[in-house]
């Protein structure tokens, strides 16, 4: 899996990413977003594992 992190402005990130393996898929597949800086925001951390747990997050 590569991904890639471009900030495009103080404002934007595009974010491409790109899975191959050959064991497992005909052909690499992928995708890109645009994130979006949001001011006085605070971050947390996001765990997929379960998450519908949500007491057990981090941060909360």
């Amino acid at each position: 899996m590569t991904e890639r992190f471009r900030r495009r402005d103080f404002g934007h990130i595009d974010l491409q990413l790109i899975v191959e393996d050959p064991t497992a898929y005909a052909k690499p597949w992928g995708g890109s977003l645009v994130l979006n800086y949001v001011p006085d925001e605070e971050l947390i951390e996001s765990i997929c594992e379960n998450e519908k747990d949500v007491p057990h997050m981090v941060g909360k």
